[in-house]
């Protein structure tokens, strides 16, 4: 039970665009992937929930239920999925953790908790709810930001949007406290296959032990909508160079 990681170190995260197209995902990343489903993609929960359970079954559990875009007006939708998806991955609002971990009633399902880049070094904003991310930033330190997603119920920070290696010194940072607190990390926004290598070092570098990199519309086909399997291979070769 429980998301694969590649050498227990580094597991995917892409898109899934079709059961046939994650299912090849899947394969093709040895398993070591959360395929993600955007719960932005289905007009009601139901609808979600009816769909995600097809892609349960072909993915073992390692679905990643998402936001969409990370947009924090579907904080509620991915809080209901919970109720009836046991997925073993799941994209969240900072704001909305613990609500997500109580509706999903266990303790494995991995929760992560979403974050932005605030131009500081050492420190991240917090304010990415569907209320709070207009308001004035409300920022914070790393270290114990890590510590309340912990008392949340969280496992990781998500670190969006990056803008790929724009935020390079934040970046460095939020490993660094991730590394010191033996907490997952989730780089996300701007990641391709020309920056995810440089991105990977300074994350696998800082000693971070577990890491989960989003790679979404950079490796989507835009005529299909599907996540390139060859694109897929490519990212865990430079994932097996790295470990």
């Amino acid at each position: 039970m429980g998301l694969h990681y590649y050498h227990d170190r580094v597991c995917l995260n892409v898109l899934g665009n079709s059961l046939q197209n994650a299912k090849e995902i899947y394969e093709a990343a040895d398993k070591c992937v959360a395929v993600g489903v955007l719960s932005a993609n289905y007009p009601t929960v139901a609808d979600a929930v009816e769909d995600m359970k097809k892609y349960m079954v072909v993915l073992e559990g390692n679905l990643s239920v998402g936001l969409g875009g990370g947009n924090p007006a579907q904080w509620k939708a991915v809080a209901e999925i919970a109720k009836e998806v046991k997925a073993n991955h799941f994209n969240q609002a900072f704001c909305a953790v613990g609500y997500t971990r109580a509706n999903v009633g266990n303790d494995w399902a991995h929760i992560n908790s979403m974050v932005a880049p605030c131009g500081k070094p050492g420190f991240v904003k917090i304010s990415t709810g569907p209320l709070s991310k207009d308001c004035e930033p409300a920022l914070a330190g790393v270290d114990t930001v890590i510590a309340i997603i912990r008392e949340m119920g969280g496992n990781s920070i998500k670190f969006f949007p990056m803008g790929g290696l724009k935020c390079k010194e934040e970046l460095e940072a939020v490993a660094q406290a991730c590394a010191r607190n033996d907490f997952i990390l989730e780089p996300t926004g701007g990641i391709d296959l020309d920056n995810f290598e440089e991105i990977m070092r300074i994350i696998l570098e800082a000693g971070v032990k577990r890491v989960m990199p989003h790679v979404y519309s950079s490796i989507v086909d835009k005529a299909s909508g599907n996540t390139r399997i060859e694109d897929v291979q490519k990212l865990m070769e430079i994932v097996r160079k790295l470990v």
